[in-house]
C-alpha cells in the first residue's frame, strides 16, 4: 500500500465526515464539498492502486527476464560451440535481410 492509496483514504473518509456534518446542520454546500473530497479521495485511491498494480507488474517482468538469462546462460555454458553456431546463422540471416540485391 502506497501514500497514495493512504491519503485517498483519508480524504474518502474526511469528505463522509464532512458531508454528514453538512446533513446534519443542514448546510447543503458542506455536503457538497464534502461528496466532492469523497470523490478526490476515491480518484487518489484507485491512482494508487494502479500504481501498485504496475509495480507488480514490473517485478514480475524482471523476475522471468532474470529466468530468461540463467537458461540462456546455463545454455551457453553446457553447449558453448552450439550456441555460436545458432549466433552465426542468427547473424547470417540479418545480414542477408538488410542487403538490397537478392538472388
Amino acid at each position: 500500500m502506497n501514500e497514495d492509496r493512504i491519503a485517498g483514504t483519508a480524504k474518502n473518509i474526511g469528505g463522509k465526515v464532512e458531508e454528514g456534518l453538512g446533513r446534519v446542520t443542514g448546510d447543503l454546500k458542506t455536503q457538497v464539498e464534502g461528496a466532492a473530497q469523497q470523490i478526490a479521495g476515491s480518484a487518489q485511491d484507485l491512482y494508487g492502486q494502479a500504481k501498485d498494480r504496475a509495480a507488480d507488474a514490473a517485478q514480475a517482468v524482471r523476475e522471468k527476464a532474470e529466468d530468461a538469462e540463467d537458461f540462456v546462460r546455463k545454455s551457453i555454458e553446457s553447449r558453448p560451440y552450439t550456441a555460436a553456431a545458432i549466433a552465426l546463422a542468427v547473424g547470417f540471416l540479418i545480414g542477408r535481410m538488410g542487403r538490397r540485391d537478392y538472388w
